[in-house]
């Protein structure tokens, strides 16, 4: 698949914002499919349906309206008319997302849409399933990761930025509750693709992570 970018990577590996710097420095469109768990995690919480109760989460699925938009400075996430984009970061959000995510009918309606999202090409496209499941046929395929501990101090530096303190070893247990979740869950499970360049970032700078994919792409 021609002028696609998959990146895919475990929850505070920085994924999103290294996807979100390669497509502005190539210049093609930007698209976080986890926002679209998130959106839909928001909604399910909103309306007071478990988020394991996956006939009714899937109903939301095939009525919710998500419309992606990663062209501007800070991507939006528009859920049913309204922008979501900052709603789908709160911690409740992100303590249920991984229980949305797996569930089969779900992930069959989100993979249809991001696949449309991809079908004209020039997109870097970033989640947990990309370069395995939803576009297998990728030209590019990456997997960002780093370890657990680094992933939890990142997250914790990113809610303190937001004016919200957590406990370090909270986040850690949350982070390897998802990464749990994500990596043995029957339908598209965490994993790199075969082919896919693995990437730790552990000990390394965003700008050297984007500096590392530019040169990969651009060298093909």
């Amino acid at each position: 698949m021609k002028d696609v970018v998959a990146i895919d990577g475990p929850a505070g590996a920085g994924k999103s914002t290294v996807a979100r710097l390669v497509a502005r420095e190539i210049g093609y469109r930007y698209v976080d499919t986890g926002a679209m768990y998130r959106a839909l995690t928001l909604l399910a919480l909103r309306k007071g349906i478990p988020c394991d109760a996956e006939d009714l989460v899937a109903e939301l699925a095939a009525r919710a309206r998500i419309i992606m938009n990663g062209d501007g400075p800070v991507p939006s996430v528009i859920l049913d008319g309204e922008d979501v984009g900052t709603a789908i970061r709160q911690p409740e959000v992100s303590r249920h997302v991984s229980l949305v995510a797996r569930i089969p009918a779900v992930r069959e309606r989100l993979t249809e849409l991001q696949r449309r999202m991809a079908a004209a090409g020039r997109v870097v496209m970033e989640g947990r399933d990309i370069g395995t499941v939803v576009l297998p046929h990728a030209e590019h395929k990456f997997f960002i990761t780093a370890s657990a501990e680094e992933r939890a101090r990142r997250r914790q530096r990113e809610l303190a930025a937001a004016g919200r303190q957590c406990d370090l070893d909270v986040l850690a247990r949350e982070i390897a509750r998802r990464d749990f979740i994500d990596s043995t869950r029957e339908v598209a499970p965490l994993r790199p693709a075969p082919d896919a360049l693995v990437i730790d970032t552990t000990e390394r700078t965003i700008d050297q992570v984007v500096e590392m994919i530019v040169r990969e792409v651009r060298g093909k």
